[in-house]
């Protein structure tokens, strides 16, 4: 979800940390104290933008690595504190996670993609928190040069839809969707709430439809197998688990299919 939280499923989530223009630094002679400044900041920015791919591919370790060295350059970069993060609440950490959301915030507290990203922490991990969740996406969504409202609106939707209100699951889908049409989690959102009040069959044509117009994330694989166990096709329901197992063998939903959960 991710910073920018854009490759994270619903849950994820989606981390930009493209500010800024280039940094001309002199080729020879000593550095400023704001051209020292302006270097440290764009060796932490890089660092941090590295260490959030390494973070979507499931290569932990070197995002830890790089947030490391992001924070040689920089030790007080939020977005730095917010990806190691995401790192730690997926790698099951949830007091280091916590952490390091806190201390994101503190150092920039308008930041609206921390906002997004310790929202999608709280919904994640504490489903009794739902409603501060959704207070840090709205915080997040109040800044007009937040580029990715539509993170922010579909993580409030997903959300919402744990906890089965469906009429304001729908209202975040959309406004999420009216910003970006194809954004995937939304999408899946909407045919998850199909299955939640019972529309099994559009929740299949849906989900069918889907999967052939884009890639399978986690949470469409999760649900399929969902919906097709529940339609009694037991062998659909095991092939969309091969699939999930197969693409996503680190993700939540995947545990959960193993564990009977979600």
């Amino acid at each position: 979800m991710l910073i920018k939280y854009v490759k994270l499923s619903a849950f994820v989530i989606v981390l930009s940390f493209l500010w800024g223009g280039c940094v001309h630094e002199p080729i020879e002679g000593r550095l400023s104290p704001e051209q020292s400044a302006a270097r440290a900041e764009k060796s932490a920015r890089i660092h941090t933008e590295l260490a959030a791919e390494y973070y979507y591919r499931g290569q932990y370790k070197v995002a830890l690595e790089e947030i490391e060295t992001a924070l040689e350059s920089k030790p007080n970069y939020a977005p730095a504190f917010s990806v190691l993060g995401l790192v730690y609440m997926t790698l099951g950490e949830d007091g280091k996670a916590q952490f390091n959301f806190d201390r994101a915030l503190k150092i920039d507290p308008e930041n609206p993609e921390l906002h997004n990203n310790y929202g999608w922490f709280l919904c994640e991990r504490f489903p009794e928190q739902i409603d501060r969740a959704i207070n840090h996406f709205m915080t997040a969504l109040k800044d007009p040069l937040y580029e990715t409202r539509h993170v922010a609106y579909a993580n409030a939707g997903i959300c919402e839809l744990k906890r089965s209100n469906f009429s304001k699951a729908s209202l975040y889908f959309d406004e999420s969707l009216s910003l970006q049409p194809n954004y995937r989690p939304a999408l899946v959102g909407l045919i998850e709430m199909d299955f939640k009040v019972g529309k099994i069959e559009a929740a299949q044509s849906k989900l069918s439809e889907y999967l052939q117009k884009y890639q399978p994330t986690a949470r469409s694989l999760w649900l399929g197998m969902q919906i097709e166990r529940i339609a009694g096709n037991i062998r659909a329901a095991n092939s969309y688990l091969f699939q999930l197992q197969k693409n996503f063998p680190n993700s939540s939903e995947y545990r959960a299919a193993r564990e009977g959960g979600l």
